[in-house]
């Protein structure tokens, strides 16, 4: 018997199968082989197609069961879901999406969150959503009501990306406490719907889908959705959660004083603590985790650094030859010195930053000069940058009372890098350990609960591997000064 889960990314769309008994990861596909494309129609937007989305997970899906074809779909017993967080996908009474979705890199909505955080008052405001109403899930639909009035007329419910994935999977519209928290729309206080939030944009709370465990019973493939799958009609929808909330999970930082890392598109550092706690300038951000009880709360604090794996990818596109891949580049930069050769890279090109109280201050290179640097230098330079925007960013975590001893990360992003990760646990002197788990994979394991046959997300994920590990260099001293000259750059930008 098996477990299929999915990641819902904006660059791509990962499925995973495995065993129940042995949790055996059978196999992870990917599609598109390459990076889907985020529409900017104006400066800091950006949106994709929902169907887009189930469309690629359909491929992925056949793909996944075309190689692995002595597994037969009756033998599928749960389907759990990742996503990106933060996006908002809209649709009328007959389910049809209005809109393309505004993802979570878009940042058209900083100014409506602020106003809001400014009028409804920061103290209520951190107090029950522990956040700012920001650039999250809530102000973008208020966004909607304000731009689009006409289209705002038609929606019958909003969803999070993942509620839409499974909606085309069960045709029910739910959704879960953890995702009306990542989208600013959980009241802490009271246990329920932010209502005064609501109010204050005047949104209609009927928009809310109906609220169901993270697992659990969430519905089954109708026959429609089975055929475009390739699956059984029938087989149950038991899980789902914003991919960092599940990457966390999957790494099994559960508990308080667990801290678990990621270095996609954007750039995570995830810790778990067991009280509501919110930053005062509201630079990172807390949300219900997905082992979170009423009686029992389990609160993850986010830190997200929107330009990070980007960053790197682009200099892969448009400063590489096409077959150069990432270990090439790797290779290359390990012939630059700690620093590269005083050539700096801020890059937060991604739109606006969290970290950064909401400033858009671009990517930037800093004193880059003809006939010294070369392609090399530039990317040990972006390496680099994107693990300093690491570090300014822990910095705030430390601020909260977060001891940072040891960070969990997956196998499948930016620390497979050596100068990245080896900056990082030599400026934070700390151990980094590398899992071999990817939040498809979770996804499909925490499925395993609501089915029966795990007891508990940690027992799902009992007999991780670690397959590598950094600790921090014998001279720190290299990486401290040449991150204090990158921090000094930054904070002149931020003047």
């Amino acid at each position: 018997m098996y477990l299929v889960g999915y990641d819902i990314g904006s660059s791509s769309i990962k499925a995973a199968l495995v065993a129940i008994d042995t949790k055996e990861v059978i196999d992870v596909v990917q599609h598109p082989e390459v990076e889907m494309e985020i529409a900017a129609v104006e400066m800091g937007w950006a949106e994709q197609d929902p169907e887009t989305w189930w469309e690629h997970l359909c491929t992925a899906t056949k793909k996944l069961l075309a190689g692995n074809n002595q597994v037969r779909p009756e033998e599928i017993k749960g389907i759990g879901i990742a996503y990106q967080m933060h996006g908002l996908v809209v649709v009328d009474k007959n389910k049809n999406v209005l809109r393309p979705s505004i993802i979570w890199c878009d940042s058209r909505a900083v100014e409506i969150g602020d106003k809001a955080f400014q009028t409804l008052g920061e103290d209520q405001c951190l107090q029950t959503l522990l956040n700012s109403p920001g650039n999250f899930t809530a102000s973008k639909l208020k966004w909607v009501k304000e731009h689009e009035p006409e289209l705002y007329t038609q929606i019958d419910k909003f969803m999070l990306p993942g509620d839409f994935i499974a909606m085309k999977m069960t045709d029910q519209i739910l959704t879960t406490m953890s995702g009306l928290s990542e989208g600013i729309m959980w009241d802490f206080t009271s246990n329920k719907p932010a209502s005064f939030l609501f109010d204050h944009f005047g949104l209609s709370e009927d928009m809310i889908p109906e609220l169901i465990p993270t697992c659990g019973h969430q519905g089954e493939l109708t026959e429609v959705a089975a055929t475009a799958l390739g699956l059984k009609p029938g087989t149950p929808v038991t899980y789902r959660a914003g991919d960092q909330p599940n990457n966390a999970m999957c790494l099994n930082v559960l508990e308080p004083g667990e801290i678990a890392a990621t270095g996609g598109t954007s750039g995570v550092v995830y810790g778990i603590t067991d009280e509501p706690a919110y930053d005062p300038a509201s630079r990172v951000n807390a949300f219900v985790h997905v082992n979170h009880e009423v009686e029992k709360a389990r609160i993850g604090i986010l830190l997200c650094i929107n330009g990070a794996g980007i960053a790197y990818s682009w200099i892969k596109k448009h400063m590489a030859d096409q077959d150069v891949t990432y270990e090439d580049l790797e290779k290359m930069a390990q012939s630059i010195p700690v620093g590269a050769d005083d050539l700096r890279i801020i890059p937060f090109g991604n739109g606006a930053e969290r970290i950064l109280s909401n400033k858009n201050v671009g990517a930037q290179f800093i004193n880059l000069n003809f006939n010294r640097h070369k392609q090399a230098h530039m990317v040990r330079a972006s390496l680099e940058g994107i693990a300093f925007s690491f570090i300014y960013g822990i910095d705030i975590l430390k601020e909260m009372g977060l001891n940072i001893q040891l960070i969990r990360v997956g196998n499948d992003n930016l620390f497979q890098s050596t100068i990245f990760s080896q900056t990082i646990a030599s400026l934070l002197d700390c151990s980094i350990e590398v899992v071999d788990a990817t939040g498809a994979v979770g996804a499909a394991k925490a499925a395993g609960i609501a089915t029966g046959h795990y007891r508990d997300l940690r027992e799902a994920n009992s007999g991780l591997k670690v397959v590598n590990s950094f600790q921090p260099n014998t001279d720190r001293r290299i990486y401290q000064d040449a991150y204090q000259v990158w921090k000094h750059d930054l904070e002149k930008i931020l003047k």
